[in-house]
């Protein structure tokens, strides 16, 4: 009997799709697949994939009316939001552009009688598990520009948000990919390591959780194969006293809040310098109580459910862990969706929060946000450092060469200042600590999808 997975919708626990899991024939058939199409498509020229690329990408813009209505069923993303099509278009336009100058030939010195350069060589079948929190915007991260830098690619898509492969797929049949270039496979846990673990992927590109990454380390380990993994956060953000508060309040509420708190680079903790403590915490709070919990379909929807009820579940249990501990909750919002085991789930303001507490420490992955005063600078980098992670840091400060030289003593991938919670194609995306290695987009995520050959030419 074929396995399947099924997709529960938090809208209201349906059913909302049910998928079988690749058998061990069409996952070999799709290796095999991959490694005839790539070596066809590596004797194309960088302009030829821009422009099937490009098409690829229009094909997946085009359908965002039927996409947007399905992340909704998939994750609970309000349809207001006419889901991920304005990030999706300009991260992969920006890489398709920029592959000519980042793939090119790197010539050294004159020197005579020599001719010296190095070039990028694609590494090969680069496998992609993505994940369903942005089910669009973190796979063309890897698709767009492994494909442009000659891979072939299977995405193995996260089993609630399968429905995003499927439009990948379609996609890129409608572009006209050669045939196996790229293919979309449902796996379950167990035939995702031992695909790894074949030696057959040449690399591998996760999104997902700190865990996670270590299995996909150890499915690796002595295959060579090499990992791009971007694992788990718990972003700081730190309003200095010279701070545009307005700015700071609006931008770090949708920061905290936006898709129910579920972004890897989202603000899950908040240190404010005690001379605008009070004031920001005002803000806020009564900026933070316009996110309306509701109905994702409903278009007045801000805040949709989280993704499964066991996620929304962790987020109470630490927000009444730090409650007990003495912390303040300042919307405490009542709404019949919000109940234990429901996905439904109000934001949270937490005041009088310490470092003891876990939602100021582990990873929450939800609405719920902790705000604590500090002193001054020093004490700011020291308590936004006291984590294991380090994916984004965001200062909010009128002196931004005060938020570089800051910047210098964070330990994360990414320093903003002034916004947060975005994804520039032009920086490289990475972070430090358990949030992972490597690193996307910009030409340094050319790089670490390519691999270089030297060219030593004596005349």
């Amino acid at each position: 009997m074929t396995e399947t997975v099924k997709i529960i919708s938090p809208i209201d626990g349906s059913v909302y799709a049910e998928r079988s899991l690749a058998s061990p024939a069409e996952i070999e058939g799709a290796i095999s697949r991959a490694k005839s199409a790539r070596h066809a498509w590596g004797e194309t020229t960088i302009a030829e994939r821009q422009k099937i690329l490009s098409h690829f990408v229009d094909a997946l813009l085009l359908m965002n009316d039927d996409i947007v209505p399905e992340l909704a069923w998939q994750i609970g993303r309000p349809v207001r939001f006419d889901g991920e099509q304005r990030g999706v278009e300009e991260r992969s336009r920006y890489m398709i552009e920029l592959a000519a100058e980042a793939l090119a030939p790197a010539m050294r010195p004159e020197k005579p009688g020599f001719t010296r350069y190095i070039t990028r060589e694609a590494l090969g079948t680069v496998m992609v598990i993505a994940p369903w929190n942005y089910p669009f915007l973190t796979a063309v991260n890897s698709i767009v520009p492994g494909l442009m830098a000659g891979n072939s690619i299977i995405l193995k898509h996260a089993s609630q948000t399968l429905l995003a492969g499927e439009r990948f797929a379609a996609a890129a049949e409608s572009a006209g990919l050669p045939a196996g270039l790229f293919q979309n496979l449902v796996l379950g846990h167990a035939d995702t390591e031992k695909l790894i673990a074949s030696g057959a992927i040449d690399h591998i590109n996760f999104t997902g959780s700190v865990e996670g990454g270590r299995r996909i380390e150890r499915a690796a380990a002595g295959t060579f194969a090499t990992l791009g993994l971007e694992l788990g956060g718990k972003d700081p953000a730190y309003v200095r006293a010279d701070a545009d508060l307005d700015n700071a309040v609006e931008s770090l509420v949708d920061g905290s809040f936006f898709n129910s708190g579920q972004s890897c680079c989202g603000v899950e903790r908040i240190y404010v310098h005690e001379a605008v403590y009070g004031s920001f915490v005002e803000r806020f709070v009564d900026n933070a109580r316009g996110w309306a919990l509701g109905n994702p379909l409903d278009a007045d929807t801000i805040v949709g459910p989280m993704a499964r009820g066991n996620f929304a579940d962790h987020v109470r249990q630490q927000t009444d862990e730090a409650i007990r501990g003495g912390a303040t909750r300042h919307l405490n919002t009542r709404h019949e969706l919000d109940r234990p085991g429901s996905p439904y789930l109000a934001p949270e303001v937490l005041t009088g929060v310490n470092h003891q507490m876990s939602v100021m420490r582990e990873e929450s992955f939800g609405p719920v946000v902790g705000i604590m005063k500090v002193a001054d600078d020093a004490e700011a980098v020291t308590l936004m450092n006291d984590s294991p992670f380090g994916l984004t840091a965001s200062i909010w400060t009128r002196d931004l060469d005060a938020a570089a030289s800051l910047g210098g003593s964070i330990e994360t991938g990414t320093v903003f200042a002034n916004r947060c919670d975005y994804l520039d194609p032009a920086l490289v995306w990475t972070g430090v600590k358990d949030t992972g290695k490597g690193g996307g987009l910009s030409e340094i995520g050319y790089a670490n999808l390519t691999q270089p050959k030297s060219y030593h030419l004596k005349a």
